[in-house]
């Protein structure tokens, strides 16, 4: 299958827990992960958050309340969630949703980070710094 390693672990379960904003994923080696939807937000795999390479990255801000508003199935590797800001682009893998289980703890440690030598808050609005022009290939 696309997107999968040989005998890496796979999702058994996934529940979408509205109430208290998190991701629950159980996967086939025992693992379960409970990501907040706002890790998966700033850390979407889409441009608009990676950019189109390295050092390319856009801070993200302002997440903290987002919702989770669908999660659409992608073939047999992948979710595509749809967020209450409007994001709908990231497609998380099932070897991502691992890893953003797995790392929390060192995941939001860099945003905490990031936040920081930017000089922003958390929960600071968006800066749109393309002066409104979406990402021409998108």
């Amino acid at each position: 299958m696309a997107g999968l390693q040989a005998g890496a672990p796979t999702p058994q379960s996934i529940t979408v827990h509205g109430q208290s904003r998190v991701l629950e994923v159980g996967f086939s080696d025992g693992a379960t992960f409970r990501i907040p939807f706002e890790l998966m937000r700033i850390y979407s795999p889409s441009a608009e958050v990676q950019g189109h390479g390295p050092g390319q990255e856009i801070l993200q801000t302002g997440k903290r309340d987002v919702e989770l508003v669908d999660l659409k199935p992608v073939g047999n590797y992948a979710v595509q969630p749809v967020f209450s800001d409007g994001h709908d682009t990231g497609i998380f893998s099932w070897g991502l949703l691992y890893e953003l289980g797995a790392k929390q703890s060192e995941l939001w440690a860099e945003y905490e980070r990031r936040l920081a030598a930017a000089g922003v808050d958390r929960d600071a609005p968006m800066i749109d710094k393309g002066g409104g022009a979406a990402c021409g290939s998108h």
